[in-house]
């Protein structure tokens, strides 16, 4: 049993978890809102247009009566292409409101992956980059259902085109009150003001901001692009409650010289996932955050957003951890080792997607029996807490040894120095593979390979310990997901002689 409030959660007849009592669809999530309180706050562009929660409806419906007009029917896909703005979350409100499906396109894709993407998802119309919202008589689909589609979330995979993830409102919705439950927030709450600064083709964005707070009947501040000073500037100037990052944002926040002219007390969340954080950080962002709560979420497009939640009283002595199921979440590890019980994550629960849109083969691979089968390696401690130690794809065989790139990350990131690493397998004629890390230093400074060694050293096996370390000023490479690109990394770097 976690920590997190598990009120009115039911299993169905094939044992899923369910909340009761959540809104029919996410249109009748909005419309409680703009119920309670019409004139009340519900999203401001940043440096651009605000919208009160009657007029975000009044838009949407317009845009809804648009589609209409233009042919979209009941469940046609609608691809979205804007960039993060209150077009975005107009698009997005009215295409639901039209009873049709969204499918949010990544802006940092190339034109021949946003192609696929409107091609696959057989969009039938596209919010194209500048072209403005189509208006109409006001339209909204009343009779929408937990079980019809809303959303094709498409991953941002790391090889092969991205696959199209079909998010039902329930989905929607579950994720939505997991997200207010487990930092916990109050529901409803008009003083709630969460700053936006992923981007809303995200399911973080999307699911586990702007959606939870519309829930709360709060204001959604969306950051268009962004940068660091902006974003200390508009958590002053929008008394922003709610901060949510990658940990580097948190620490480039944080080092800014000025951050001490900014008045972030007003912070009461700073949640952060995505990627490895070293304990000193989490920290920082306690000292530097006086007032908020921290927490480390993990989720993927497949469940939504969250699946765990590592909550504030956890967040200093388990860095590494992303947390305790969510409350409407069954976790299980299959074939675990029996030396580490390491094996393959499987996570069930009404916040897990329908299936992959067009893709049936990988649907029942992916989702056999009931439960998603993630592509994580993790293991669960009898606290119940749960630790990702890699993806299966990227474990590293070394003699015969497994050795699990992210607890390796895990270990380099929280070293003096370190700004962003990646460990990756490098060939090796005798023992397979050997391990190899790329770092990336600190800002401004250089890293000290030997030191980095001796702390990895004190914290794990020896055979885990980097035979081959590459520095490099540049970032590491990334997906238009964000997801860091290992396969350039271990065929192109220059790895030397090995350390030993």
């Amino acid at each position: 049993m976690g920590p997190f409030d598990t009120g009115g959660v039911v299993r169905d007849a094939g044992g899923v978890k369910h909340f009761t009592g959540l809104p029919s669809s996410v249109v009748a999530m909005l419309r409680q809102a703009v119920d309670r309180d019409p004139g009340a706050e519900a999203v401001v562009q940043l440096d651009g247009p605000r919208m009160s929660y009657r007029e975000l409806w009044d838009a949407s419906a317009s845009v809804a009566g648009g589609l209409r007009g233009s042919g979209v029917g009941r469940g046609d896909r609608v691809a979205i292409r804007y960039a993060n703005s209150l077009d975005w979350v107009v698009a997005f409100f009215g295409t639901l409101m039209a009873g049709a499906v969204a499918v949010p396109v990544n802006t940092r894709f190339a034109e021949p992956e946003v192609d696929y993407v409107v091609s696959d998802s057989g969009s039938s119309y596209v919010f194209a980059p500048e072209a403005p919202l189509p208006a109409g008589k006001p339209y909204v689909a009343e009779d929408l259902g937990p079980s019809d589609l809303a959303a094709i979330f498409y991953t941002s995979g790391t090889t092969g085109f991205p696959k199209g993830a079909m998010t039902s409102h329930e989905n929607f919705l579950t994720n939505v009150e997991h997200a207010v439950r487990v930092p916990p927030l109050a529901v409803p709450d008009p003083s709630l003001r969460n700053l936006i600064s992923v981007p809303l083709f995200h399911v973080t964005g999307c699911n586990s901001q702007l959606l939870p707070t519309t829930y709360a009947g709060g204001t959604s501040v969306i950051m268009p692009a962004y940068e660091v000073q902006r974003l200390l500037r508009a958590i002053v100037e929008e008394r922003i409650k709610v901060v949510t990052s990658v940990p580097a944002i948190f620490w480039q926040a944080i080092s800014q010289p000025n951050f001490g002219d900014f008045d972030v007390t007003g912070v009461r969340v700073a949640s952060y996932g995505g990627a490895p954080i070293a304990p000193s950080l989490v920290a920082q962002i306690k000292k530097n955050f006086p007032n908020a709560r921290v927490g480390n979420g993990f989720g993927l497009s497949e469940t939504s957003s969250i699946s765990t939640f590592l909550p504030h009283e956890y967040a200093d002595g388990h860095a590494d951890s992303v947390g305790f199921p969510a409350p409407a979440v069954d976790l299980m590890v299959a074939d675990p080792d029996p030396r580490t019980g390491v094996g393959e994550l499987l996570i069930r629960g009404a916040n897990v997607v329908q299936g992959y849109w067009n893709k049936p083969e990988a649907t029942a691979n992916a989702f056999a029996g009931g439960w998603l089968h993630s592509g994580d390696l993790a293991r669960i401690d009898e606290q119940g807490l749960t630790y990702i130690v890699d993806r299966i794809k990227d474990m590293i065989n070394r003699g015969g040894e497994n050795v699990y790139c992210v607890e390796v990350e895990n270990a380099l990131a929280a070293a003096p120095g370190v700004f962003e690493v990646a460990v990756v397998g490098v060939p090796d004629p005798m023992m397979g593979e050997k391990v190899g890390a790329v770092i990336v230093p600190t800002p401004g400074s250089t890293v000290d390979v030997s030191a980095v060694l001796a702390h990895a050293r004190e914290r794990l096996a020896d055979f885990k310990v980097p035979q081959y370390v590459a520095v490099r000023a540049a970032p590491l490479p990334r997906n238009p997901g964000g997801k860091i690109l290992k396969g350039p990394l271990r065929n192109d770097t220059d790895w030397g002689t090995p350390l030993r």
